[in-house]
């Protein structure tokens, strides 16, 4: 089965500088939009981001440990083919982006080997993105 793209609205208190987040830094084709919410091709998928209050969890973000490292909670993102993972963690790189889980492969040598980064966008929601040498361990035990 093909897989479908995804939908995901997310709020945001600064439109300005999400926009220019999603637009520029990750060089996301911008979609439809209005005074108050984008619509972004986002690797694929459909990203909207929506002006509203900050919320809590983009405030002060929860984590929990994976692989030594605290991942926040939540988090979103997409698994990319390694190559263009590998694009992008240069592309962040480049762009002196504040990572925070800066870009690694985690559970070396295990089942579901992966290569790893986590960010916030500047209105505090966490993103990650993945990818695997061997996508078929992506669920692997």
């Amino acid at each position: 089965m093909a897989l479908a793209p995804f939908h995901l609205a997310i709020p945001v208190h600064d439109l300005a500088a999400a926009r220019h987040f999603y637009g520029q830094v990750f060089g996301c084709d911008e979609g439809r939009s209005s005074d108050h919410w984008v619509d972004f091709d986002f690797f694929g998928h459909q990203l909207v981001i929506h002006q509203a209050p900050q919320m809590p969890h983009q405030a002060e973000a929860h984590s929990n440990a994976v692989d030594g490292h605290d991942v926040p909670v939540p988090h979103f993102g997409v698994v990319l083919a390694w190559e263009d993972w590998e694009a992008l963690a240069e592309r962040l790189q480049s762009l002196k982006t504040r990572f925070v889980i800066e870009p690694y492969v985690r559970f070396k040598g295990q089942v579901g080997e992966q290569a790893t980064m986590f960010l916030f966008d500047p209105c505090g929601n966490a993103l990650e993105f993945k990818a695997f040498k061997d996508i078929s361990q992506m669920f692997a035990k």
